[in-house]
């Protein structure tokens, strides 16, 4: 090997040596959507990449915020803004909708009928699941501060924190997989 080339690829070797030592047998993705639909893909790919051993890290940001309300709790102190955009927002996964052939709602019963006709799990078991399975969820601070949303008010979950997205940006650093929904 010519000496020139050999020194290329001990530089090669180095650089993709050096990028596996900052990574983690870990997924990380951005949940940005409200929808029905797209929540159910980020946690399908959650529980299944969970299940191959791989660590996962969820970043609840700006509309998806909303599907991670407790629709039984209601919270205090809230200012005229903050009061709005709750009445305004799902409150809860229950109440989110289809991204597409929504028809007012019929899309949305259509395709959670279905879902259970043919035994899959709704997306309230579907956040059950991830929280066995360990799947952390963050929520972006800023998006709560926002839209208004309080932490007393959002669901029972055992991998839950409320952070910002210099947290974010460090998991995906470190992963092996990013993603944005």
């Amino acid at each position: 090997m010519d000496s020139e080339f050999k020194k290329q690829f001990l530089d090669l070797q180095n650089k993709v040596n050096n990028l596996e030592k900052g990574t983690k047998d870990q997924m990380s993705m951005v949940v940005f959507s409200g929808d029905l639909d797209k929540l159910l893909a980020a946690l399908i790919m959650a529980t299944g990449a969970t299940a191959m051993d791989t660590e996962v890290k969820l970043f609840f940001t700006f509309w998806a915020t909303a599907a991670l309300r407790d629709k039984n709790k209601k919270v205090k102190g809230k200012n005229l803004i903050s009061k709005l955009f709750g009445a305004m927002l799902p409150k809860g996964s229950t109440k989110v909708k289809l991204s597409q052939m929504n028809m007012m709602g019929m899309g949305t019963s259509m395709m959670k009928k279905l879902m259970k006709k043919n035994n899959v799990a709704s997306l309230e078991d579907m956040f059950k699941m991830a929280g066995e399975l360990g799947v952390q969820i963050n929520i972006c601070e800023m998006s709560m501060e926002l839209m208004g949303l309080k932490k007393e008010e959002m669901i029972d979950y055992p991998n839950l924190n409320i952070c910002g997205v210099a947290t974010f940006l460090v998991d995906a650093e470190e992963s092996k997989v990013q993603l944005f929904i």
